[in-house]
């Protein structure tokens, strides 16, 4: 009998640790279901994922040689200050050459304005001539008649009534001539003036940029300008990464897109730091082509050899700007990141451009009206008389 008891508590206990064991998975897998249901379904993860930033690159607007350079990699920059320096010799001579050439020419307009009134004396003496001359020849044309005088001395009259119209008429062209470069125009506003003034203010601009500014605050990076190097126009000279308009591109498989819209909050964990360190963010846009797509060399699908390869699309993550400065990060770190993809009433298309531009130079652009005023006192200057 107690062998029998025995038996039967064992098979008893077994029982129960069966059913024990049997509803244990049965609780588990109905928690992962729930799980899976309610949490892993309501989201996408990736860790194909790196941080992106803007990389504005200075270039020269002019040729010459750098003179001096005075930040280097890693250094931080604030907008407008001065990075990288030309040598100014041959631009302060060019303004020089501009202003004497300003100069040159309103006093050139001045003697032309001035020889129109020559001129016009001058037609007037010619109309006093043909007057005399006319006057000469109707005194000498009644006596002729009457044998008085002979008829050679009325036809020289003749002569030198026709050489004073000539004469008159010449005067009258070349008066005509002078007038057609200068009527209607005042002198400081003369088209040629105008032409040197401009060029003196292209010669002021250039003077200028031989200092180069930062055009926005950041830290410098790949840095190519080196000192006594000449260089041209749009030469790239370093770069400068602002490290407060980052952003990560996360790159989801095609077939994690369908429930991803715009405005999704999503978590970002860095390498960098871990996952002591969570970053929150939103969804800001899905590119408008995959990666292969925008490759230097795209796939060629329509060949015989085609695979199938699962394509990713590069999705923006915006960062928020208090965490970002908070945990600093650098432009190609690698993240994970995940988007919680419960409310799916946004849109997967962009959003249309601002009016006000999205980036923008913080370096103020030189006043042309100001170089235009300075111009105007050169005018000025050789007016007076």
């Amino acid at each position: 009998m107690t062998t029998e008891n025995t038996n039967k508590d064992n098979s008893s206990r077994r029982r129960r640790a069966l059913i024990g064991t049997t509803l244990a998975f049965v609780v588990v897998i109905a928690l992962y279901s729930a799980y899976y249901l309610l949490v892993l379904t309501q989201r996408e993860e990736t860790d194909n994922a790196y941080v992106g930033g803007n990389l504005v690159v200075l270039t020269s607007q002019i040729a010459g040689s750098v003179r001096e350079i005075h930040a280097d990699e890693t250094q931080m920059v604030e907008a407008g200050a001065e990075v990288v320096k030309l040598d100014a010799v041959d631009s302060e001579v060019a303004l020089s050459k501009a202003e004497a050439q300003l100069g040159a020419t309103v006093r050139q307009l001045r003697e032309q304005y001035a020889s129109v009134g020559q001129y016009e004396a001058l037609v007037q003496q010619r109309k006093l001539g043909l007057q005399k001359a006319e006057e000469d020849l109707a005194r000498r044309a009644p006596l002729a008649a009457d044998h008085t005088l002979s008829a050679e001395e009325v036809t020289h009259a003749r002569q030198a009534v026709a050489d004073a119209r000539a004469a008159l008429d010449i005067a009258s062209k070349q008066e005509m001539a002078a007038r057609a470069r200068l009527a209607g125009v005042d002198l400081s506003k003369h088209p040629d003036v105008l032409a040197a003034k401009e060029a003196w203010v292209q010669a002021w601009l250039t003077l200028r940029r031989t200092s180069i500014p930062a055009p926005v605050a950041g830290y410098i990076a790949k840095r190519s300008a080196q000192v006594g190097v000449h260089v041209e126009p749009g030469t790239p000279l370093l770069s400068i990464v602002p490290l407060n308009q980052l952003w990560v591109d996360a790159n989801f498989k095609e077939s994690e897109l369908r429930n991803i819209r715009i405005g999704q909050p999503a978590t970002i964990e860095a390498d960098i730091y871990g996952s002591k360190v969570e970053y929150h963010g939103k969804v800001a846009g899905l590119s408008a082509g995959t990666g292969s797509a925008f490759s230097l060399l795209p796939a060629q699908n329509a060949t015989g050899n085609w695979v199938k390869v699962v394509q990713r699309l590069p999705v923006r993550i915006t960062l928020d700007a208090q965490e970002l400065a908070k945990h600093p990060l650098r432009i190609g770190l690698s993240t994970l990141v995940t988007v919680d993809t419960h409310r799916r009433d946004g849109s997967m298309l962009g959003t249309p451009m601002p009016a006000a531009p999205a980036y923008a130079s913080q370096v103020p652009v030189y006043s042309v009206a100001q170089a235009g005023a300075l111009a105007d006192k050169i005018i000025t200057r050789n007016l007076v008389e």
